[in-house]
């Protein structure tokens, strides 16, 4: 998957998971919890919603670099 596409399934799975964040005006360097105040499950269901779209599974051991949301897309570009 290249970066334009994991960038725009990590956004439409921000949408879902986190409606009040507004992902027109979002800086990707932002951290889920700190900026986006996402909390753990919060943060486990972006996971799950983009496994479902783009068939990335997350094992648990790379949950902790995942902290900004670029960091997410580039993890979804990478495996997708």
């Amino acid at each position: 998957m290249n970066a334009q596409d994991a960038r725009a399934a990590v956004f439409a799975a921000l949408d879902e998971v986190a409606p009040d964040v507004d992902t027109s005006d979002l800086d990707t360097s932002w951290r889920l919890r700190q900026d986006l105040e996402i909390d753990s499950l919060d943060f486990l269901r972006l996971l799950e919603v983009l496994s479902e779209s783009t068939g990335v599974d997350t094992p648990e051991e790379d949950y902790r670099g995942l902290a900004t949301v670029q960091q997410v897309i580039d993890y979804v570009a990478a495996r997708g």
